[in-house]
């Protein structure tokens, strides 16, 4: 790892009877544990880590890191080993400034964005506009960690050890700002609360991931603890007041002592108050803090203003120039599988993927693409398996209340049927077209095209792979898109 050994006191950690030990690393995966590592036994949804701590003392583990219940556990182990014990409330947070502080180095400027919808695509911005204003730049979320120095993720919000060191690596390879993805569930597990945030930015909140979190409210709170918790005081607090939880979130921020940005269509700092659709983008007017500005989006749909809005936000927060921010808005590109423009047919007609995954994700682009079409609006619609099974219907409804005609197909089932899935989706749109095959699907759809139409793929942008049972199958809507127009339009031998 290169880092060297530290004091379990350096980690800001204290273990009972007072004990002291060096520190050589950290692991969460027992099987990962050498000679004098820390071992964070969490609690966990199937299974509590404490299960495993016998085997990292038998690895060498020198402290172990969990709460009453991991302690309990091995309560007889640990009575006979030597290592620390650090017995904590919330292990989560113990292990993410342990880590924080076990790396030692972030990126100086560093932002992180919640939402249920827009997360990938402000970061994604925040990071290109840095980029126009010559600092050195990445973001991390969704679609890995893209920008002046790139690497894969695993998870939108990386658990604290991968989070930390792939930060320090960042550093290592000169990078100075870092946007990050704040997803519920990264939250609710502490694994920001190490980061040092200069700004933080929330853009929306509708239904998604009730298969984790039992409620609205509980899933709100997650995402509330980016501004009570994890954002510092002297931070900045960048909130989309379009959204109904727009004004509950101020709140919360404000209730902090933080500065609080306000961006949106009505009496905000940062006010859009007018916009122009055209079929390769949109012009924007808006006003910062009452003076007016133009600019020249080339990007697809209504929506992707609002996450300008918040990008410009975000990055004025952290310190750069507003004037010279929004010069750069017409140099920005589309984020990879959202509102893409994925082919065209050679009669004008166009195929855009978007990872709209959730009931009004699937409406907002809907919605967002109509003004920018001439003809007709299809849609392809799905949803996935072993996940939030009552949107299921409603995604359906969402395509078939926006679009003029409808293709539901598989998305990721999963460990499930794929029929029943469909069936669900079907509950909302009756008058669509089941294609249980995806490929298939969008052949159909773009088969559908006419002078004039476009077509969305909704679910899945950016992803590479298709979930079925336990394996998961090349595919990708971008690709299969150009084949499709290929194949139709004479393209393919």
């Amino acid at each position: 790892m290169g880092t060297p050994a530290k004091k379990l006191s350096q980690l800001a950690l204290t273990a009972r009877g007072g004990l002291d030990p060096d520190v050589t690393g950290i692991a969460v995966d027992s099987r990962e544990v050498k000679p004098g590592f820390l071992f964070g036994a969490m609690p966990g949804t199937r299974v509590h880590g404490g299960e495993f701590i016998t085997y990292a003392l038998r690895m060498g583990a020198s402290a172990i890191l969990t709460d009453a219940k991991g302690a309990e556990i091995a309560s007889e182990e640990l009575a006979e080993s030597s290592a620390a014990l650090v017995v904590v409330e919330d292990p989560r947070q113990a292990l993410s400034g342990a880590a924080a502080l076990w790396f030692g180095a972030q990126p100086k400027t560093m932002i992180a964005v919640t939402g249920t919808n827009g997360k990938t695509s402000v970061s994604t911005f925040v990071r290109q506009i840095w980029t126009e204003l010559d600092h050195a730049a990445i973001n991390l979320g969704t679609t890995g960690v893209e920008g002046a120095w790139t690497a894969p993720l695993a998870h939108t919000t990386p658990e604290p050890i991968t989070l930390h060191r792939t930060l320090a690596e960042a550093v290592e390879n000169g990078i100075t700002h870092a946007a990050m993805e704040a997803s519920s569930h990264g939250l609710e597990q502490r694994r920001l609360d190490g980061v040092h945030l200069t700004a933080a930015g929330f853009s929306n909140f509708t239904q998604d991931h009730l298969d984790y979190h039992d409620t609205f409210e509980a899933y709100f709170a997650a995402k509330a603890g980016l501004f009570r918790r994890v954002l510092p005081q002297d931070g900045t607090a960048v909130i989309n007041m379009d959204d109904p939880k727009g004004a509950e979130m101020r709140a919360i921020a404000a209730a902090r002592g933080q500065d609080v940005l306000t961006v949106g269509r009505g009496n905000c700092d940062l006010s859009l108050t007018n916009q122009r659709f055209d079929a390769t983008g949109q012009d924007l007017l808006f006003s910062w803090r009452g003076k007016s500005f133009q600019a020249r989006l080339n990007l697809i749909g209504g929506f992707q203003a609002e996450n300008i809005l918040l990008a410009c936000g975000l990055v004025i927060a952290s310190g750069d120039e507003p004037e010279r921010v929004f010069d750069t808005l017409e140099h920005l590109t589309t984020v990879r599988g959202r509102m893409q423009l994925a082919a065209t047919r050679s009669n004008g007609a166009s195929v855009f993927v978007d990872y709209s995954h959730t009931p009004d994700a699937v409406s907002t682009a809907l919605q967002a693409l109509r003004p920018h079409v001439m003809g007709r609006l299809i849609a392809i619609v799905g949803a996935g398996g072993d996940r939030d099974a009552g949107k299921r219907p409603l995604m359906g409804q969402a395509a078939a209340e926006n679009a003029d005609i409808v293709f539901v197909t598989d998305d990721n089932p999963r460990s499930e049927d794929p029929a029943t899935i469909r069936a669900a989706v079907m509950g909302g749109a009756p008058q669509a077209t089941e294609v249980g095959d995806r490929a298939e699907a969008i052949l159909r759809g773009v088969d559908a095209l006419q002078p004039g139409d476009a077509l969305l793929i909704c679910g899945k942008g950016h992803e590479t792979g298709q979930i079925v049972g336990d394996q998961v199958l090349p595919f990708d809507d971008v690709e299969q898109a150009s084949i499709a127009v290929a194949a139709l339009d004479g393209g393919l031998a």
